[in-house]
């Protein structure tokens, strides 16, 4: 059975992960990418980041003003009606600030903790992806029409094409680089898109074998787990485990749990 309530939280966050990707879209200052490497183009990036998450939840204070928020930049509301939006107005920073097109806007939405619904726009990508528990993964995009969801049919281990990211901490990074060197010989290959939820969408639509990070933040992922779950993707932290700063694994069965064992061999959760 359909849950209105799904539905209408779904209709908000997309309209609120649309609003807040056009912000970003056309806000962008068209010479970011030229001065990369000074300081003020990311002070322009954090104002960026702040005032798509301000017209994020200041729609969802309007329409929802008894919800709990949790943002990147700070919004943090406990709420009393069982409802969390857990917000990254901006995934994919460094991409969005040498223009890049691998960036999004991430929404989703927990009820009594679990998530039921995730919307990720990528605007420069023309597309976007939502999920309600239960219901399938679905995209808009260059296609006519949403289209349905379904991860990659599992190929052998070393054909399989998985993704990853890398942390901004130097001695975490150096570790993250070793463990990837290990995985290398084992896979078709790696790629490194720079958006977790990216990332997760396109396990979603077939796009990639699997996926795995560490350090990420709750942020990061809820939307784009979802969308990957609910497009048949299994996903995971360590073993027995929910995905985590420790380690978030997602991939197409017959994939996830190969990934997964060696992620936990080569000690990917720790430095």
């Amino acid at each position: 059975m359909t849950d209105p309530l799904h539905t209408d939280l779904l209709d908000l966050a997309q309209e609120a992960a649309r609003r807040a990707g056009a912000l970003l879209r056309d806000g962008r200052p068209a010479d970011l990418a030229v001065a990369a490497t000074k300081s003020s183009p990311i002070d322009v990036v954090t104002e960026m980041d702040i005032a798509a998450e301000k017209l994020i939840t200041g729609l969802i204070a309007e329409r929802r003003p008894d919800d709990g928020i949790l943002g990147e930049e700070g919004a943090a509301t406990e709420g009393t009606s069982g409802v969390r939006w857990v917000i990254d107005p901006l995934d994919g920073t460094v991409n969005y600030l040498y223009g890049l097109p691998t960036w999004a806007v991430s929404i989703a939405v927990e009820q009594d903790g679990e998530t039921v619904v995730g919307v990720v726009t990528a605007p420069m990508r023309g597309e976007t992806f939502h999920a309600v528990r239960g219901r399938g993964a679905w995209a808009t995009g260059a296609w006519d029409g949403e289209r349905e969801l379904a991860c990659r049919p599992a190929p052998p281990l070393d054909q399989a094409l998985v993704s990853t990211g890398f942390n901004y901490v130097a001695d975490v990074r150096a570790h993250q680089a070793d463990v990837a060197q290990r995985l290398i010989p084992l896979l078709r290959d790696i790629r490194r898109g720079g958006s977790a939820a990216v990332d997760l969408c396109d396990v979603a639509a077939g796009r990639l074998d699997g996926y795995y990070e560490r350090g990420l933040h709750p942020w990061d992922l809820a939307a784009g787990d979802l969308i990957a779950r609910e497009a048949g993707a299994l996903t995971g932290g360590r073993p027995g485990e929910r995905p985590s700063g420790d380690l978030a694994v997602a991939g197409t069965p017959g994939v996830f749990e190969p990934l997964q064992r060696l992620l936990e061999d080569f000690g990917a959760w720790h430095d």
